[in-house]
């Protein structure tokens, strides 16, 4: 089985060790590299190409949301998870609109971080759809609209692969669209499939967000 390179990021030195130590125990996750600062960050990874990075948003010189910009654009194989406080929601918003693969709560229990990073170095983009909406609901007003700014891609979805799309930026899981739209998982999964390749989507992070700046959830 290989095993998920980790690397961790966070100015608290204290954080940083006691996020290691859990990981470390899991059989199937291994940090290789700490960073306290954005520079520090974006180093290891051009250095060590983690499979996950999980990212501190608020640090000292570069923050998270800078640090997260320039790692997608240089170790594009390394997937970003953004750490975050209730309280500081707009910048996991930030950090997803540079380019990170999800965001969690930094009192996130660990069964509930293991899961979402095993889900992003998978390729996929786990975001809790109850963090999700809370998120999306409070700072929708607040989000960008560059619907008028340029064509809509949506117009190369088919009736049903919008429903799914709509039903994403809502932040339904495959199981809950499933139940909406009376098919079958495996159903949902094709069509989310399509959705993300249709509108040149990395996952489906940012299909919530361009949802949204279109004004379609």
């Amino acid at each position: 089985m290989n095993r998920i390179r980790l690397l961790i990021v966070d100015d608290q030195e204290l954080l940083r060790k006691g996020t290691r130590m859990v990981l470390d125990a899991e059989d199937d996750i291994t940090v290789v590299g700490e960073a306290a600062t954005g520079e520090e960050a974006v180093e290891a990874a051009a250095r060590l190409r983690p499979d996950v990075v999980l990212m501190d948003v608020r640090m000292p010189g570069m923050d998270g949301i800078e640090a997260t910009r320039r790692i997608v654009r240089s170790v594009p194989e390394s997937r970003v998870l953004v750490l975050t406080t209730f309280d500081l929601d707009e910048y996991a918003f930030g950090g997803l609109r540079a380019g990170a693969s999800g965001f969690l709560v930094k009192n996130t229990p660990p069964s509930e971080l293991m899961t979402a990073i095993r889900a992003v170095a998978a390729g996929d983009a786990l975001v809790s759809p109850r963090v999700t909406r809370a998120m999306l609901d409070l700072f929708a007003a607040q989000l960008p609209r560059t619907a008028g700014e340029r064509p809509s891609p949506v117009g190369t979805l088919t009736d049903r692969e919008r429903e799914v799309f709509v039903a994403i930026a809502q932040g339904l899981n495959n199981t809950e669209i499933a139940q909406r739209l009376v098919v079958a998982e495996s159903t949902v999964k094709t069509h989310v499939g399509h959705v993300l390749l249709k509108l040149g989507l990395r996952d489906r992070v940012q299909a919530v967000i361009l949802a949204y700046e279109l004004g379609l959830a």
